[in-house]
């Protein structure tokens, strides 16, 4: 009875003791830099995301210090940092596609990253309109 409390103990003392860094832009995209600076991977995302569906808003999170300790991102270099992102995305060019579709677009658009070692994507794709609902109800 004593191993899982002490492997809880150990969990948040591992994650207490090791810094980790998030960075997320919110709100209206604009040429401005966001106010905490990404990797290279975070970068080409904004970047790519940005251009092919000219987003009225784009948040972009970091959630690779979640998965550092799994075996599978160690063995495939995950130690960098930028295996795993959310992503919320506000685009006109989602009118008319279900989430399927909408999903296919940034795994397309991005298909050079996750060929490179990013690893997995929790994404929220909306219309303009659909975020106006959700901010109304």
């Amino acid at each position: 009875m004593l191993a899982p409390r002490r492997l809880a103990i150990s969990l948040v003392r591992n994650r207490l003791s090791r810094p980790h860094t998030m960075a997320t832009m919110s709100g209206p995209v604009s040429d401005s830099k966001p106010t905490s600076e990404g990797g290279p991977v975070e970068s080409a995302i904004r970047a790519k995301l940005t251009e092919l569906f000219k987003p009225s808003q784009l948040d972009i999170t970091n959630d690779s210090w979640q998965h550092r300790h799994h075996a599978a991102m160690r063995a495939q270099g995950g130690d960098n940092g930028e295996t795993h992102f959310s992503i919320s995305v506000v685009s006109e060019e989602f009118l008319g596609k279900n989430t399927m579709q909408r999903h296919r677009m940034i795994y397309s658009a991005l298909s050079d990253e996750l060929a490179a070692g990013l690893h997995a994507l929790s994404l929220k794709t909306k219309t303009p309109v659909e975020a106006q609902g959700n901010k109304q109800a």
